[in-house]
C-alpha cells in the first residue's frame, strides 16, 4: 500500500505541437496564428512596450525625481543602544549576534554606521569597530577613553 508521499506520476512525455507542419498535425495552415496581421507573419514580433500607436506610457508620464545609483546604504546603530550592553569590544558580527542590526537579505550586506544624539549620555569605555561613525558619536566614544575604529 502506498502513502501519499510515495505516489509518483507515470513517465508520460507529451508530444510538442508541430506548428505549420501540414494538415495532418492538426496545426497546419495558419498554425494558431489567426488570419493576417503582423503577428501572423514570420518574424512579426511586437515589442512588449508597444501600445498600437497610442502614446506610450513612458512618454505619457512626466519625469520625476532622481535616484543616486552610488548611494551608500547604512545599517544604523545608536550609541544609546550600546550603553545597555555589557560588552567592551563591539564589532559588526557582535551587533548582528545581539540583534541590534539585521544580518539577512539585501540590508544584511550594507555597511554599519554608529550615530549619537547630542543629548546622549555615554559614560562607558568601549572599543567599537564599524564602517562609519558620525562626528558626535566618535567624539563621545573617544572622550570616555574608548576607540572608534573604522573597518
Amino acid at each position: 500500500m502506498y502513502s501519499l508521499n510515495q505516489i509518483q506520476r507515470p513517465n508520460i512525455k507529451k508530444k510538442t505541437k508541430r506548428l505549420g507542419k501540414g494538415q495532418a498535425t492538426g496545426w497546419g495552415h495558419q498554425a494558431g496564428r489567426g488570419h493576417k496581421g503582423q503577428k501572423a507573419r514570420s518574424g512579426g514580433k511586437v515589442p512588449i512596450w508597444f501600445e498600437g500607436g497610442q502614446m506610450p506610457i513612458q512618454r505619457r508620464l512626466p519625469k520625476r525625481g532622481f535616484k543616486n545609483w552610488n548611494r551608500v546604504e547604512y545599517r544604523i546603530v545608536n550609541l544609546a543602544q550600546l550603553v545597555a550592553l555589557d560588552e567592551i569590544d563591539i564589532d559588526v558580527a557582535k551587533m548582528e549576534e545581539l540583534g541590534l542590526i539585521s544580518s539577512s537579505g539585501k540590508k544584511g550586506q550594507s555597511q554599519v554606521k554608529i550615530l549619537a544624539n547630542t543629548e546622549t549620555e555615554f559614560k562607558k569605555t568601549v572599543n567599537i569597530k564599524a564602517n562609519a561613525f558620525s562626528e558626535n558619536a566618535k567624539r563621545l566614544i573617544e572622550a570616555n577613553g574608548g576607540k572608534a575604529e573604522v573597518v
